[in-house]
């Protein structure tokens, strides 16, 4: 079909560049080179073993079936067990939907709450398939440009600057991608009650929020009128197995189950059965010891970036990223990135794929390869910059 026939909202929706990256990386690494990837925003670790035990167990017991729309009530119940363990945060268990990834909970709710002729704001830089998701849904992404004096947070400010009468959503990512800075407590709170008293819904992205390092976990699941996504691929390290949920008002679970029912069925249903497994004190355990080894590399790799001139203005709290300003080695830091790659084989990621708010100032590096390896990525970027 020509492309002239496509979808006219297929036009502001933008690759990733950071796939052109890894695709060269990947050559090179075909090619004989060895490359040290920091471009990709997936955990090195396995997956725990008792997860994989559960998931081969539910294949041979025949868990290969659909189940209901919302997800297997034992996993909702387990989920909801750990909102109130973890973050004091008490969630009814048919407050949860499971999905297929926090990208199918963040349909769930845009799909719910956004069409022709509404606004959903956002922070720019953010994950670029937030804007991309809006856009699909026919509505409008508004970015609001944020920086280092508000920790890269949407501040209640900046929302009401940017907020007018077709604002539909506003949509927080705490920890975030690309920075891994989180927005304070009593900020989030102060957003709540400014969303609440206008009928703005609060959606907020918290698939990093148990890999915080800095601070405590605050969860927005403490208030039921707000959205809020989680995710099994980060600090549960199930990345491939392709499941997160969402917590919703009471109101909104009717409609939702709808558009589960219509656009995917259902989550995996293995992988359902192997996330009960997450949950187990085992579980827990082994995913604390990744989160301190996390912790330790970005406690290496902020100050050494940091003494070779990239500014990284905003302490990350938590996720494994670094936002690293890197102008005062280069202008253009795509071109900068490529060639990264291909002098040294280090990979990282440009600020182009994260909005148009200084993305030529950025690059962003995964700290998820293990230290040895970020030890032999800093002597690369000394040999890159000439030291």
């Amino acid at each position: 079909m020509p492309e002239s026939r496509t979808a006219a909202r297929m036009t502001s929706i933008a690759p990733f560049h950071v796939m052109d990256i890894l695709a060269r990386a990947q050559a090179l690494e075909a090619a004989g080179h060895d490359i040290i990837h920091l471009e990709i925003g997936e955990p090195d670790f396995a997956t725990p073993a008792p997860i994989v035990e559960a998931g081969i167990a539910a294949l041979r017991a025949g868990h290969t079936h659909y189940t209901g729309a919302l997800g297997l009530p034992a996993l909702r119940e387990a989920i909801a067990g750990f909102h109130a363990s973890r973050w004091q945060a008490a969630v009814d268990p048919a407050r949860i939907v499971v999905a297929p990834g926090a990208s199918g909970a963040l349909l769930l709710a845009l799909g719910l709450l956004a069409g022709p002729g509404d606004e959903v704001l956002m922070a720019d830089p953010g994950y670029p398939c937030n804007r991309h998701f809006v856009r699909f849904c026919n509505a409008r992404a508004v970015t609001v440009p944020v920086d280092a004096a508000s920790g890269f947070q949407l501040t209640l400010e900046s929302i009401q600057c940017h907020a007018t009468t077709a604002t539909r959503a506003v949509l927080i990512a705490s920890p975030s991608n690309p920075t891994g800075t989180a927005i304070p407590s009593d900020e989030l709170e102060r957003v709540r009650d400014w969303c609440a008293a206008r009928g703005v819904a609060l959606i907020v992205d918290e698939i990093y929020l148990a890999l915080t390092y800095d601070g405590s976990e605050h969860s927005a699941a403490r208030w039921d009128d707000v959205f809020v996504i989680n995710s099994f691929s980060k600090y549960f390290l199930m990345t491939g197995w392709r499941l997160g949920w969402l917590v919703a008002p009471a109101w909104a679970m009717a409609a939702l189950e709808r558009l589960a029912q219509n656009l995917f069925l259902a989550a995996s249903t293995p992988a359902q059965h192997a996330a009960l497994a997450a949950f187990s004190p085992a579980t827990l355990d082994e995913l604390e010891t990744c989160k301190a080894e996390l912790r330790d590399r970005r406690d290496y790799l902020l100050p050494a970036l940091r003494e070779r001139g990239f500014v990284i203005p905003a302490q990350p709290q938590g996720a494994f990223y670094l936002y690293a300003d890197c102008s005062a080695h280069t202008q253009d830091s795509f071109h900068f990135a490529q060639a990264l790659l291909e002098q040294v084989g280090v990979a990282v990621t440009p600020g182009l794929d994260f909005g148009q708010h200084q993305p030529q100032r950025y690059l962003r590096i995964a700290y998820t390869q293990p230290l040895p390896r970020l030890v032999e990525a800093i002597a690369r970027v000394d040999r890159f910059l000439g030291k």
